[in-house]
């Protein structure tokens, strides 16, 4: 029995490696977001920074080990088995739902997570109990510490307002300070902020964060209490002088940047010590169970754990073991990435891709917005007016392309500093996915970030990722419920069973996303801001080409497939054309970035350029028009076309075929001069449609054919022949484009 619960402990601190590694993928943005939308200094320097934030603040966590062993649950009430099944249970479900948003690219919180994992586990557990004590369903408040659950929850969702309501007025009252154009306002008052800054962090993070870390005694913690104020006012004058002489001494170094990058390592500190809770609470909590039943020599169902309520300082050699698995994490997940793409674009200062769509209600915010501003208006003054609206001129002095600026970005970290730090003084676990995200988007809004060009898709997008936020907790409960239920009345078997269908869809959903990552990286952006032309000539045959031998692929295949009424081939070609559908609308979408990328004295050249683009999304349109039909006809199972009808678009697509190889040898070898041969032989196709189109027609009037077989034989022609139209102009404007670029260069 001995060995079953050691490999669960085993068990327990494997999968802790594993939610660290899910968890701080999802988490990475609450401190990399500002530091590198800002671009405050190269990636290796905001990684380095964020590490050792990450470390030290990983000592400082220990006291929030209590929340997984007594926050949510009354452990005296369970026995060591039933223990070990809750927390076993949480670590599975925690490792499946944190990936899963990872993999989509959005934000949840793994503190309401692991919150609704051991409270829908131990609901679940009680009430096997319950039924098998046979009482009554009223005792679960024995079981359930529901004050502490209800107080957790209540913070969470309180803490959501505060941090938007905080960042944005804060951001508000800095920009009305510091305007746009903060350059000479930093020089000679940017001391003074950064000093504001670094003393509250000092205090939110080293103050209030002190009593909960491990290498820190009563006795300094005492004397730091004493003597709060002296410490606060020395760290602001001696952070100030620093500065001061550091902005004498190193005239172009901006102190914003030392801000940002400081405040990145509070932020990271903060995390580390608020949320390691959440990947490693519960296992080290299993291990202490493991050992006080261990000395106790009871039966694991005759052992209750009166030893979990207990305080406990856990060892700092764990807290750094942890600590440096999530640094580890950092700087190698892929996943994180996408998680800080979403937030950076929801918060971009400038045009971006917008990577969600409008909604009703978003619609219905923005209207109700604006005429609220109207009405306000009405009441301010005209000066009053022009002097705010000339604070809030954005001023665009840099080539180098950033999401927000520095001022911004010092407001989202140490406002959201202030916040967590606050929460895990008080060893309240709130969420500081929340915090930092809800810091940010505020500051957004306040800084006019959501304009009329950009509100709707990003107030949309906020919501999206709220909705995730109440989304997690209702999975979170339902499901670590279920898995727990099943565990305690099935057996231990059960626990294999769902670990083993944790492994899968992690494995699974990491092959999924590292195909996509390879996509992603073969399909290099245009809009980088170091890009030789060249490089963008090289970059556009490329996408011409592919373009072309996907529309070639899925106009052959899909038709061949249709006509042997082979719907599964159809809907792997269906899969090749929506990726070429999402590309072109990419591609669009980032045009002003490439053209202004462009040599900026040839204006032949970004015309070019655009007619390229925007014939590859006609291309892409086109093949959307044809395939869908044709699966759709097969899906509702109606009649195949006749053996004429057949015969006739097998001609078809020989022809095509014939002219999309004609197509993609004039673009990789760039044999223009070739171009007049292939408009002829487009012209030779179309006419054979045309010979079709009256075929049928005849096929018509004598009856031997229905409506919806003429209207999908008709459409076949009809895209086809745009198609081949789109296809030519394409060449033409490549071949154009490649003719200017050349002269520019």
């Amino acid at each position: 029995m001995e060995t079953f619960y050691i490999t669960l402990v085993v068990i327990l601190f494997a999968l802790a490696i594993s939610d660290i590694i899910v968890g701080v993928s999802n988490d990475a943005v609450n401190f990399l977001n500002s530091a590198i939308g800002s671009k405050a200094a190269p990636k290796w320097v905001i990684f380095a920074v964020a590490s050792v934030g990450i470390l030290v603040g990983a000592t400082f966590s220990s006291g929030m080990m209590e929340v997984a062993r007594k926050g949510i649950m009354n452990p005296n009430m369970f026995m060591f088995n039933e223990i070990m099944i809750i927390f076993v249970t949480v670590m599975i479900t925690d490792i499946i739902l944190l990936d899963v948003f990872n993999s989509i690219g959005l934000p949840t919180s793994t503190t309401v997570s692991i919150v609704f994992e051991l409270l829908g586990s131990s609901v679940a557990v009680a009430l096997v109990k319950i039924s098998n004590l046979g009482q009554s369903i009223s005792d679960i408040n024995q079981y359930i510490n529901t004050d502490k659950a209800l107080a957790i929850i209540f913070g969470i969702l309180f803490s959501v307002v505060i941090a938007f309501s905080i960042g944005a007025i804060v951001q508000w009252i800095t920009r009305l300070i510091f305007s746009f154009d903060y350059g000479k306002k930093i020089k000679y008052y940017g001391s003074i902020f950064g000093g504001f800054c670094l003393s509250f962090i000092t205090y939110f993070i080293l103050i209030k964060g002190a009593k909960g870390a491990s290498w820190i005694s009563p006795e300094h913690i005492a004397y730091i209490k004493s003597n709060t104020s002296t410490i606060i006012v020395a760290c602001f004058v001696v952070c100030t002088v620093i500065l001061q002489l550091i902005s004498m001494i190193f005239k172009k170094t901006n102190i914003l940047k030392i801000v940002v990058l400081i405040g990145t390592f509070a932020l990271a500190m903060a995390f580390a010590g608020n949320d390691l809770v959440n990947f490693i609470g519960v296992p080290l909590a299993g291990f202490e169970s493991f050992n006080a039943w261990r000395d106790s020599g009871l039966a694991p169902d005759a052992m209750t754990m009166e030893a979990l309520t207990k305080p406990v300082k856990t060892d700092t050699y764990m807290l750094l073991i942890a600590g440096v698995i999530m640094i580890v994490t950092l700087i190698t997940s892929k996943k994180a990435k996408k998680v800080i793409a979403t937030s950076l674009s929801l918060s971009n200062q400038g045009e971006s891709e917008e990577k969600f769509e409008a909604s009703a209600t978003s619609r219905a915010i923005v209207r109700s917005s604006m005429s609220l501003s109207k009405g306000l208006g009405c009441v301010v003054s005209e000066g009053i007016k022009s002097r705010v609206r000339k604070r809030f001129t954005k001023v665009d002095k840099s080539d180098e392309e950033t999401s927000f600026d520095l001022i911004r970005a010092s407001i989202n970290l140490v406002v959201a500093s202030i916040l967590i730090s606050i929460g895990t003084s008080y060893k309240l676990p709130l969420s500081t996915t929340y915090v930092t995200f809800m810091v940010a988007m505020g500051t957004s809004l306040s800084d006019k970030a959501w304009d009329r060009e950009s509100a709707v898709y990003r107030i949309s997008g906020v919501f999206t990722v709220i909705g995730g936020w109440f989304l997690t907790a209702i999975v979170a409960f339902t499901s670590s419920a279920i898995i727990g239920a099943t565990i305690s009345v099935g057996g231990k078997a059960f626990i294999f069973v769902f670990l083993g269908l944790a492994i899968f869809l992690v494995v699974k959903s990491t092959i999924k996303s590292n195909k996509l990552d390879k996509e992603e990286e073969e399909e290099e952006d245009l809009s980088e801001p170091v890009l030789e032309t060249t490089k963008v000539l090289e970059k556009s045959k490329q996408r011409v080409t592919n373009s072309i031998l996907i529309s070639s692929k899925g106009y052959s295949v899909s038709i061949e497939n249709f006509l042997n009424e082979d719907r599964k081939n159809i809907k792997e070609v269906m899969g090749e054309v929506s990726y070429l559908d999402r590309k072109t609308k990419k591609w669009k979408n980032n045009v002003n970035s490439v053209v202004l990328r462009l040599q900026a004295d040839s204006v032949e050249t970004g015309h070019y350029y655009v007619q390229i683009v925007d014939y590859l999304r006609e291309l892409s349109h086109s093949m959307n028009y044809i395939i869908t039909p044709l699966y759709e006809h097969l899906s509702n199972n109606h009649r195949p076309f006749t053996e004429v009808q057949t015969e006739e678009l097998i001609q078809l697509v020989n022809r095509v075929n014939d002219f999309y190889n004609a197509v993609i040898h004039i673009v990789k070898e760039e044999r223009f001069d070739k171009i007049d041969e292939l408009i002829s032989s487009r012209v030779e196709v179309v006419e054979y449609m045309s010979s079709l189109e009256k075929l049928q027609i005849k096929r018509i009037k004598s009856k031997e054919v229905n409506t919806r077989n003429s209207v999908l034989f008709f459409n076949i022609l009809s895209e086809s022949k745009n198609l081949m139209f789109h296809s030519v102009n394409i060449t033409k404007a490549y071949r154009d484009f490649v003719k200017y670029s050349k002269d520019a260069i």
